[in-house]
Protein backbone atom coordinates (compact mmCIF):
# COMPACT_ATOMS: atom_id res chain seq x y z
CA UNK A 1 0.00 0.00 0.00
CA UNK A 2 2.67 2.60 0.90
CA UNK A 3 5.01 1.28 -1.86
CA UNK A 4 2.47 1.88 -4.55
CA UNK A 5 1.47 5.29 -3.03
CA UNK A 6 5.13 6.43 -3.51
CA UNK A 7 5.64 4.83 -6.57
CA UNK A 8 2.27 6.67 -8.10
CA UNK A 9 4.15 10.19 -6.45
CA UNK A 10 7.51 9.11 -7.98
CA UNK A 11 5.95 8.24 -11.55
CA UNK A 12 3.84 11.99 -11.08
CA UNK A 13 6.66 13.75 -10.39
CA UNK A 14 8.90 12.42 -13.30
CA UNK A 15 5.80 13.21 -15.71
CA UNK A 16 6.10 16.80 -14.64
CA UNK A 17 9.77 17.32 -14.83
CA UNK A 18 9.29 16.05 -18.22
CA UNK A 19 6.85 18.04 -19.56
CA UNK A 20 8.80 21.01 -18.03
CA UNK A 21 11.86 19.54 -20.14
CA UNK A 22 9.68 19.90 -23.61
CA UNK A 23 8.61 23.39 -22.46
CA UNK A 24 12.27 24.22 -22.27
CA UNK A 25 13.03 22.30 -25.28
CA UNK A 26 10.35 24.37 -27.40
CA UNK A 27 12.29 28.07 -25.83
CA UNK A 28 14.60 29.51 -28.45
CA UNK A 29 18.01 30.19 -27.65
CA UNK A 30 19.05 32.20 -31.06
CA UNK A 31 20.25 28.37 -32.06
CA UNK A 32 18.34 26.39 -34.26
CA UNK A 33 16.80 23.53 -33.25
CA UNK A 34 14.09 21.36 -34.77
CA UNK A 35 12.01 21.29 -31.56
CA UNK A 36 11.46 25.22 -32.12
CA UNK A 37 8.63 23.79 -34.93
CA UNK A 38 7.31 20.75 -32.85
CA UNK A 39 4.00 22.90 -32.08
CA UNK A 40 3.81 24.11 -35.29
CA UNK A 41 0.24 22.67 -37.00
CA UNK A 42 0.05 22.84 -40.92
CA UNK A 43 -3.23 22.95 -42.85
CA UNK A 44 -3.39 20.44 -44.94
CA UNK A 45 -5.48 17.44 -46.78
CA UNK A 46 -8.55 19.49 -44.84
CA UNK A 47 -7.48 19.27 -41.27
CA UNK A 48 -4.42 20.62 -39.08
CA UNK A 49 -1.42 18.18 -38.76
CA UNK A 50 1.48 18.53 -37.19
CA UNK A 51 4.68 19.84 -39.31
CA UNK A 52 6.52 17.00 -38.75
CA UNK A 53 3.64 14.82 -40.54
CA UNK A 54 3.88 17.07 -43.47
CA UNK A 55 7.57 17.57 -44.02
CA UNK A 56 11.26 16.45 -42.62
CA UNK A 57 12.61 19.14 -40.55
CA UNK A 58 16.39 19.63 -40.81
CA UNK A 59 18.77 22.20 -39.16
CA UNK A 60 20.62 23.96 -42.41
CA UNK A 61 23.42 25.69 -39.66
CA UNK A 62 23.34 27.61 -36.62
CA UNK A 63 20.85 29.83 -37.60
CA UNK A 64 19.01 28.15 -40.01
CA UNK A 65 16.23 25.52 -40.05
CA UNK A 66 15.22 23.74 -43.56
CA UNK A 67 11.64 22.33 -43.83
CA UNK A 68 11.01 20.01 -46.99
CA UNK A 69 7.43 19.28 -46.99
CA UNK A 70 6.95 15.36 -48.52
CA UNK A 71 4.22 17.08 -51.35
CA UNK A 72 4.77 20.64 -52.64
CA UNK A 73 1.41 21.47 -52.19
CA UNK A 74 1.97 21.96 -49.17
CA UNK A 75 4.75 24.56 -49.16
CA UNK A 76 2.35 27.50 -49.18
CA UNK A 77 0.44 26.45 -46.01
CA UNK A 78 3.80 25.08 -44.05
CA UNK A 79 5.29 28.89 -44.66
CA UNK A 80 2.04 30.18 -43.47
CA UNK A 81 1.25 27.60 -40.52
CA UNK A 82 5.21 29.10 -39.44
CA UNK A 83 4.70 32.74 -39.82
CA UNK A 84 1.01 32.49 -37.61
CA UNK A 85 2.11 30.32 -34.97
CA UNK A 86 3.50 33.28 -32.93
CA UNK A 87 7.46 32.10 -32.94
CA UNK A 88 8.87 35.29 -34.22
CA UNK A 89 10.64 33.35 -37.37
CA UNK A 90 9.94 34.60 -41.17
CA UNK A 91 10.27 32.06 -42.90
CA UNK A 92 10.74 31.92 -46.78
CA UNK A 93 10.36 29.33 -49.00
CA UNK A 94 12.61 28.82 -53.02
CA UNK A 95 9.67 26.28 -54.29
CA UNK A 96 10.98 23.18 -53.11
CA UNK A 97 12.39 24.18 -49.72
CA UNK A 98 11.50 26.13 -46.58
CA UNK A 99 13.86 27.93 -45.25
CA UNK A 100 13.86 29.41 -41.70
CA UNK A 101 16.37 31.66 -40.45
CA UNK A 102 16.63 31.79 -36.54
CA UNK A 103 16.94 35.62 -35.47
CA UNK A 104 19.58 36.35 -33.16
CA UNK A 105 18.14 37.58 -29.47
CA UNK A 106 18.69 40.92 -28.24
CA UNK A 107 19.27 41.38 -24.46
CA UNK A 108 15.35 42.57 -23.88
CA UNK A 109 14.39 39.25 -25.40
CA UNK A 110 16.53 37.14 -23.33
CA UNK A 111 15.11 38.78 -20.23
CA UNK A 112 11.95 37.92 -21.41
CA UNK A 113 12.63 34.47 -22.03
CA UNK A 114 14.33 34.15 -18.86
CA UNK A 115 11.31 35.32 -17.21
CA UNK A 116 9.35 32.98 -19.51
CA UNK A 117 11.35 29.70 -18.13
CA UNK A 118 10.81 30.55 -14.14
CA UNK A 119 7.43 30.56 -14.98
CA UNK A 120 7.34 27.25 -16.25
CA UNK A 121 9.47 26.54 -13.44
CA UNK A 122 7.13 27.81 -11.13
CA UNK A 123 4.27 25.58 -12.72
CA UNK A 124 6.50 22.55 -12.32
CA UNK A 125 7.10 23.23 -8.77
CA UNK A 126 3.28 23.81 -8.13
CA UNK A 127 3.03 20.69 -9.67
CA UNK A 128 5.11 18.40 -7.73
CA UNK A 129 3.87 20.32 -4.45
CA UNK A 130 -0.03 19.24 -5.25
CA UNK A 131 1.57 15.61 -6.02
CA UNK A 132 2.99 15.66 -2.23
CA UNK A 133 -0.32 17.03 -1.22
CA UNK A 134 -2.05 13.89 -2.67
CA UNK A 135 0.32 11.18 -1.74
CA UNK A 136 0.08 12.79 1.90
CA UNK A 137 -3.39 12.63 1.81
CA UNK A 138 -3.68 9.10 0.15
CA UNK A 139 -1.45 8.24 3.53
CA UNK A 140 -3.29 9.67 5.99
CA UNK A 141 -6.56 8.17 4.34
CA UNK A 142 -4.35 4.70 4.51
CA UNK A 143 -3.97 5.57 8.12
CA UNK A 144 -7.38 6.21 8.84
CA UNK A 145 -8.59 3.25 7.18
CA UNK A 146 -6.33 1.35 9.42
CA UNK A 147 -4.28 0.03 6.42
CA UNK A 148 -0.90 1.45 8.37
CA UNK A 149 0.16 2.59 11.29
CA UNK A 150 1.17 6.36 12.49
CA UNK A 151 5.34 5.79 12.52
CA UNK A 152 4.73 4.36 9.07
CA UNK A 153 2.52 6.86 7.93
CA UNK A 154 4.84 9.93 9.17
CA UNK A 155 7.92 7.62 7.88
CA UNK A 156 6.32 7.48 4.46
CA UNK A 157 5.50 11.32 4.44
CA UNK A 158 8.97 12.04 5.06
CA UNK A 159 10.13 9.53 2.16
CA UNK A 160 7.42 11.86 0.00
CA UNK A 161 8.96 15.55 1.09
CA UNK A 162 12.62 13.91 0.36
CA UNK A 163 11.06 12.68 -3.35
CA UNK A 164 9.70 16.23 -3.68
CA UNK A 165 12.97 17.90 -2.63
CA UNK A 166 14.79 16.02 -5.12
CA UNK A 167 12.71 16.90 -7.64
CA UNK A 168 12.56 20.56 -6.65
CA UNK A 169 16.18 20.40 -6.74
CA UNK A 170 16.04 18.79 -10.57
CA UNK A 171 14.11 21.80 -11.53
CA UNK A 172 16.11 24.54 -10.56
CA UNK A 173 18.96 22.74 -11.93
CA UNK A 174 17.37 22.66 -15.78
CA UNK A 175 16.33 26.12 -14.87
CA UNK A 176 19.91 27.31 -14.14
CA UNK A 177 21.08 25.80 -17.28
CA UNK A 178 18.58 26.83 -19.25
CA UNK A 179 18.72 30.51 -18.07
CA UNK A 180 22.87 30.04 -19.43
CA UNK A 181 21.92 29.34 -21.95
CA UNK A 182 19.43 32.08 -23.18
CA UNK A 183 21.94 34.40 -21.82
CA UNK A 184 24.44 33.17 -23.76
CA UNK A 185 25.77 35.90 -26.58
Amino acid sequence: MLKDILNDAGVRMDKSLDTLRNELHKIRTGKATTALLDGVKVEAYGSLMPLNQTANVSVLDAHTLAVQPWDRGTIGAIEKAIRSADLGLNPANDGTVVRVPIPALNEERRREMVKLIKRFGEEAKVALRNVRRDANEHLKKAEKDEHVSEDERKKAEKQVQDLTDKHIANVDALLKGKEVEIMEV
